[in-house]
């Protein structure tokens, strides 16, 4: 039998070069071999304030984009985790098994919390809502970047917490983490990764940013001293990260792309990256815009969140037997 994959994006700004390479372009690999769920966490958004104007529009970009990159939703289910209520209620069953130290310890708690006056609950217990999305299809792979890893490790302890306690059900889950590109950094700041809730529009490559914009940004993308293309992730990251990019859009190995720039220096290898860049997207982008003015999105959401609450249904009912919930009638 093939492997559930479980994983979605959240529906809070402009989808980046990042979510493409790190996420998108790997959803689209494990569609062909496995059974796999692809939300958009529209939960997960709400754990911080949102306009609601804007969370339906992102929302609906955000799935759009999904398709556009390539994921099909005949084989694999697109739908909004919100439309699949499974997710909520068994979010809830596993926030009773889940201690307050381990929440405590999440390092994104840790650092989307740091200097506020005032956080919310959601914001403290949403690792337990993300264990329940994996667990509600009994996941084996969950493909997660370096800064989920933790948060995976938790839904695997709360897997074998309820295997232990109720007998087992649950599969425990492992991280699809592919080598290359699983981890794109900031154009402005290879020490932080690229990130759509950056401030600086600079420092990230949106999927629907203009040609223009796309060849701006890598004109004005930080670079590190000297003027070697090499890949030296410790000593040159800034290049290495524009290589990086470079090779997962093009289909070059980093060996290939410093040979080809050898004896060269920054300015043709970004000149060159940026048109590697804009023949990338602009194909995506185009049929982005189609799929938005088709007026089928609402239809393919609907049609995949049924297919998920099918699966969905049937494991939480399987828990709240265990547990000791009456059925209903």
């Amino acid at each position: 039998m093939s492997k559930k994959v479980l994983s979605g994006i959240q529906p809070s700004g402009s989808l980046t070069l990042g979510n493409y390479i790190g996420a998108i372009k790997n959803f689209v690999k494990l569609q062909k071999e496995h059974e796999c769920f692809f939300m958009v966490v529209d939960l997960h958004a709400i754990t911080v304030a949102q306009d609601p104007a804007a969370l339906r529009e992102n929302s609906e970009s955000v799935a759009a984009l999904y398709l556009a990159a390539g994921i099909d939703p005949k084989i694999a289910n697109v739908y909004m985790q919100s439309h699949v209520t499974q997710h909520a209620e068994l979010g809830w069953i596993l926030t009773t098994l889940t201690a307050m130290g381990e929440l405590e310890r999440m390092t994104q708690f840790k650092d989307k919390s740091s200097g506020k006056d005032s956080v919310g609950a959601g914001l403290f217990v949403y690792p337990s809502l993300m264990a329940a999305d994996i667990l509600v299809y009994n996941a084996d792979l969950v493909p997660v970047g370096e800064d989920q890893k933790q948060h995976l490790e938790l839904t695997r302890d709360l897997a074998g917490r309820f295997n232990h306690r109720f007998g087992d059900f649950f599969t425990v889950p492992e991280p699809y983490i592919p080598e290359v590109g699983a981890r794109i950094m900031s154009l402005d700041d290879a020490g932080k990764k690229m990130s759509k809730s950056n401030p600086n529009a600079g420092s990230y490559i949106a999927l629907l940013d203009p040609p223009d914009v796309i060849r701006k940004k890598i004109s004005r993308a930080t670079t590190d001293s000297g003027r070697e293309v090499v890949f030296d992730p410790a000593n040159k990251p800034e290049i290495s990260n524009l290589m990086s990019i470079y090779a997962e859009c093009s289909g070059l190995s980093l060996q290939q792309i410093a040979d080809q720039y050898e004896g060269q220096m920054y300015g043709g290898f970004k000149k060159n990256l940026g048109e590697v860049l804009v023949a990338t997207l602009e194909p995506l982008q185009q049929r982005y815009q189609e799929i938005r003015s088709s007026g089928e999105l609402g239809n393919i959401l609907a049609e995949g969140a049924e297919r998920a609450r099918i699966v969905a249904a049937q494991t939480l009912a399987g828990v709240k037997e265990r547990m000791g919930f009456l059925p209903v009638r």
